[in-house]
């Protein structure tokens, strides 16, 4: 392929001491006015979401991942506002498409304003191989749990309804009864420790630093249903005083997401 691999935004912050952002043209090979443009967390959830509806995840160090490491740094220095979007994705998008080529192999190619920003080949998975099929219109637990990060709730620090509410997603997407050492479980329950510790506010560990791309952390996923909402809002209510689930948390995100599945 000739299309050039996206460059991760490594110390970025650092060789901008005026404090310019970073831009598109910084990590892709792109022109114009999108090249210009700054990256931010609405664009790189956008980017997101297109990868996982047609991958099932999101590509490891693909445009979604080094989009949201840009947006990362630019927040951090203040120099974009929090799950903004720019106008240019805003008013021509970004798209995930492919092409199967001899029947072999899937050419993926991802763009942001109509210009590419990578392009790669994937196996195409022959019929009869045994593979954990997702139904490409269904949410997943993972997608359910980015869903969370970028509501208004991805602003509360993790606390330990949060935790348990993680740890139970975790589980039934897993399948697995154990906590996976530095999956979105044992995350969650670190910062819900750490924010009990934390009088700060600003120092506290929130659900959007913990489950922002929780589809590329999870080991395993699978469509949510209406018994893994049920779980999941169990284990987040067992740990809170009031017995309500957080109104865009976990367990709501879940049982939405529940809802949809079954309605589709």
């Amino acid at each position: 392929m000739s299309q050039q691999p996206p460059r991760r935004p490594q110390a970025q912050a650092d060789q901008f001491p005026e404090q310019q952002p970073i831009k598109y043209g910084d990590v892709f090979d792109v022109s114009g006015e999108l090249a210009s443009k700054p990256v931010t967390s609405g664009d790189a959830a956008s980017m997101q979401a297109a990868e996982n509806s047609l991958l099932g995840h999101t590509h490891k160090d693909g445009p979604a991942a080094v989009m949201k490491s840009a947006a990362a740094v630019n927040e951090m220095a203040g120099l974009v506002r929090h799950r903004a979007l720019t106008d240019i994705t805003r008013d021509q998008g970004v798209t995930v498409t492919e092409t199967i080529v001899d029947g072999a192999n899937r050419i993926i190619t991802e763009s942001v304003g109509g210009q590419v920003v990578a392009q790669y080949a994937k196996p195409n998975v022959a019929i009869g191989t045994p593979v954990n099929v997702l139904d490409p219109d269904s949410i997943t637990i993972g997608e359910a749990l980015e869903v969370s990060a970028l509501s208004a709730a991805g602003d509360k620090a993790v606390d330990q309804s949060d935790a348990a509410a993680i740890y139970a997603a975790e589980m039934r997407a897993t399948g697995t009864n154990e906590m996976k050492p530095g999956g979105i479980g044992a995350t969650a329950q670190s910062a819900a420790t750490h924010n009990e510790r934390t009088h700060f506010l600003g120092a506290k560990t929130t659900i959007s630093d913990v489950l922002a791309d929780a589809s590329t952390k999870l080991c395993d996923d699978k469509t949510v249903t209406r018994e893994d909402a049920e779980g999941v809002i169990s284990a987040e209510i067992k740990n809170k005083p009031s017995m309500r689930t957080t109104p865009g948390g976990v367990g709501a995100s879940m049982a939405a997401a529940a809802r949809i599945n079954q309605n589709n």
